[in-house]
């Protein structure tokens, strides 16, 4: 519509230009002139813009004209187009999306999430998402977010949500909204679920059992610590044993006479003065009479 009034301003503009002639004095001519080209001029610029659309960065545009939906988006950019068609714009930058869910648990205890869901557009299915949603499509997101939420939970305890199911409730939200959402035209990136508030009961004796388990555990790992410990004692043991016996089945006499006359020798090589008796030992063994060194005053 702007397009047409433009338009139709312009020629008007034009004409009363061309027909300046008639006025009768040349002062008249020449203002009317001056403000019959300005004006023709703003018309004619006016109305190639509304040509002329510009899709900034981060968007995409889709033509619809009177109704019917071109079937390629136009990318960033300028681009020429219709001017009595209507182009809308869509974002395809990364979207956060968080919802505060009241949900319940397998044995249906309420419970509270923090989830949160990252998508952006499908460029190719641009089209496609405005034939089908339109523009709105925050609805349809939470709508169906909060149904996919509430569906998992029901399949899990509280205490798994809450401790060690976290993490494959959210991997099989991610999953499950990925599987509905690519179908409308939407790439879902990550789904976090940031927080899980349960009653304060429930939470407390939850707390205590994760207390309960830990102390078990370490507990266990005690024990395992003395096990080994003992198995440590009682292998040395055994091999200090096994070489006990081994060095007294090889001490006969041969070898008794050998270490004697090695200790004579070392004896007899000491600067100490001493008194080595020979064979007057246990089993002819030497014995050996250390003198006092200090004479004994009288």
């Amino acid at each position: 519509m702007d397009f047409i009034v433009s338009l139709i301003t312009a020629l008007i503009a034009v004409l009363v230009y061309s027909n300046r002639l008639g006025m009768t004095t040349d002062r008249n001519r020449s203002s009317l002139s001056a403000i019959a080209l300005l004006i023709a001029v703003i018309g004619i610029l006016y109305s190639i813009s509304k040509a002329l659309i510009v899709i900034p960065t981060g968007n995409i545009g889709v033509v619809d004209s009177f109704g019917k939906v071109a079937q390629n988006y136009l990318a960033p950019g300028v681009h020429l187009v219709n001017p009595f068609a209507k182009v809308i714009q869509f974002s395809t930058r990364l979207k956060d999306v968080k919802e505060n869910v009241d949900t319940t648990s397998q044995e249906g205890l309420t419970l509270n999430l923090d989830v949160s869901l990252q998508y952006k557009l499908d460029p190719q299915k641009a089209v496609e998402l405005y034939q089908k949603i339109g523009t709105s499509e925050t609805d349809i997101l939470s709508s169906r977010f909060r149904s996919t939420i509430r569906q998992i939970t029901a399949t899990y305890p509280a205490n798994a949500i809450y401790s060690s199911k976290r993490q494959e409730v959210a991997k099989q939200l991610d999953q499950q909204l990925t599987q509905q959402l690519t179908s409308l035209g939407f790439i879902v990136e990550e789904t976090l679920l940031r927080n899980v508030v349960l009653p304060e009961t429930v939470q407390a004796a939850i707390q205590q059992k994760l207390k309960a388990e830990q102390e078990s555990q370490q507990m266990a790992f005690v024990l395992q610590k003395e096990r080994q410990e003992a198995e440590r004692k009682r292998i040395e043991a055994k091999g200090l044993s096994d070489y006990q016996k081994i060095v007294s089945q090889g001490l006969n006499a041969q070898i008794l006479r050998l270490k004697m006359i090695e200790a004579n020798e070392k004896l007899a090589q000491s600067p100490n003065s001493k008194i080595v008796i020979l064979g007057g030992g246990e089993q002819g063994l030497p014995m050996i009479l250390q003198p006092d060194a200090t004479p004994t005053k009288r």
